[in-house]
């Protein structure tokens, strides 16, 4: 068997393979052998059909199936023997075959760019400063509040108003006529939540119960059911519940009722809380810089099949995220999506790319003291706990994954060592400086024509 490998760009290989005629030749005698044991041909008994009748009738199959049995059997052991790992499906071409010629084909695939050298010493960055304010403490309190709020109607009655929870009845009717399984019974809204169309929450407005309202909404040329498709829809409600959000005082009482011995104790959590967060979010940051300078500092193709995979993993985050907060993406918004986050995804493969060169140059290791360590950190996130942990990521794609998150880590910790790193925010890009001195000469300019003109007034 005859192999040529030729490298059609820094990530995409060609394999030309040539098989012998006499290795076709018993492929395709066996393969009429096992057909004649099978074939049901008019007037032979089972077996006893004849080569070339055989042939007319079944000649094109038998070709197709030995073409790509014969790719099956030889593509994998020259992958192997040429040491080569596609990152995609290869593609094959191949010839016609003929018992008395040796077939050849070609398999086309993505590889990994060859990374002889990364460029990663002495990058400027800049670590944002971990702080948390009393505001930020004071609003994460009164969160806790709203959330272990209670409902009470209020006393006297009163109209609706942001903030309280109404319960209603609504229909829904468009060209004069009610649309079937378009309303609702007893359907609990909060008031300026943004949990209704924006219509429907401004009609609920200073209304009471047993008030009837109505509101207008034109639906959207994306809406998911094509009968509401660009139509205007009329919602005829009644209000038959109201209650108002009734807070728990920040005290003492408050913190046992959540699990905490004092209001010290759950503000110490709180800010212990926020703390981390703020850290995570400065080790990010550094992350995304380091990222951003491997690209800058060292330019190279990137296999497409990657950058798509990447692309699928970030929409996927960003639409399990909208879906979390209640947002609707439509499809011409995830074209636009995709769009936004290829040129994100091409950074992150390269910068994968480069950083696995770098761990093997370095020769950097996961050990079993890190995956432990990992699984550790991994209870504190998730509340899990870590016994159950272990045997759960015994599996292993889990546990490849988390392998390429200590050995990422490993590999961020050690560029960070071999850079300048500043506490702080980092300065402006050089094109928002420079508009904003435009302004402030713009501003200082405007200021000297004012005492300009009051000295020839005056």
């Amino acid at each position: 068997m005859q192999v040529n490998v030729q490298r059609i760009s820094p990530v995409v290989l060609e394999l030309q393979v040539e098989v012998p005629a006499d290795t076709v030749k018993a492929q395709i005698d066996k393969a009429y052998l096992t057909l004649s044991k099978r074939a049901h041909v008019k007037g032979f008994r089972p077996g006893k059909a004849p080569r070339d009748v055989l042939t007319r009738l079944f000649g094109p199959q038998v070709a197709n199936d030995v073409a790509n049995s014969i790719v099956q059997d030889t593509l994998p052991r020259v992958l192997s023997d040429k040491n080569l790992t596609p990152v995609s499906q290869p593609a094959v071409e191949a010839k016609n075959v003929d018992p008395k010629q040796p077939f050849s084909y070609t398999a086309r695939f993505e590889v990994q760019p060859e990374i002889a050298e990364v460029k990663f010493e002495g990058f400027d960055l800049y670590r944002p400063k971990v702080e948390v304010d009393d505001k930020l403490l004071e609003e994460q309190l009164e969160g806790l509040r709203e959330r272990h709020a209670s409902l009470k109607a209020p006393e006297p009655a009163r109209a609706a108003k942001k903030g309280d929870v109404l319960t209603i009845d609504f229909s829904l009717s468009m060209d004069g006529k009610e649309v079937k399984d378009g309303g609702g019974q007893g359907v609990q809204i909060e008031v300026g939540a943004g949990q209704a169309l924006p219509e429907i929450d401004a009609a609920l407005s200073d209304k009471n119960v047993g008030e009837k309202a109505t509101a207008e909404h034109t639906f959207p040329a994306e809406h998911p059911r094509e009968d509401f498709r660009g139509k205007k829809g009329t919602f005829a409600i009644t209000i038959t519940d109201l209650k108002e959000r009734i807070l728990p005082t920040l005290d003492d009482e408050f913190a046992k009722d959540i699990g905490f011995d004092t209001l010290v104790a759950l503000r110490a959590d709180v800010h212990t809380k926020l703390e981390k967060m703020a850290k995570d979010r400065s080790e990010t940051s550094l992350a995304e810089q380091i990222v951003e300078k491997l690209n800058e500092q060292n330019p190279c193709d990137v296999p497409p099949t990657l950058v798509e995979q990447q692309c699928r993993i970030m929409e996927q985050e960003v639409m399990m995220s909208a879906r979390r907060s209640g947002q609707r993406i439509t499809q011409a918004q995830a074209e636009q999506l995709h769009h936004a986050i290829h040129a994100d995804a091409q950074k992150k493969v390269r910068a994968g790319l480069l950083m696995a060169a770098i761990a093997r140059k370095h020769e950097f290791k996961v050990n079993d003291d890190d995956i432990e360590k990992g699984l550790a950190e991994l209870a504190a996130e998730t509340g899990k706990n870590v016994a159950k942990l272990r045997v759960e990521y015994r599996e292993k794609s889990k546990r490849d994954i988390l392998i390429g998150m200590i050995l990422e880590d490993k590999i961020l910790d050690f560029i960070e060592t071999k850079s300048k790193i500043v506490d702080g925010d980092p300065p402006a890009p050089k094109n928002e400086a420079a508009a904003a001195s435009s302004k402030d000469e713009g501003e200082s300019d405007d200021k000297a024509e004012k005492k300009t003109k009051k000295k020839k007034e005056g």
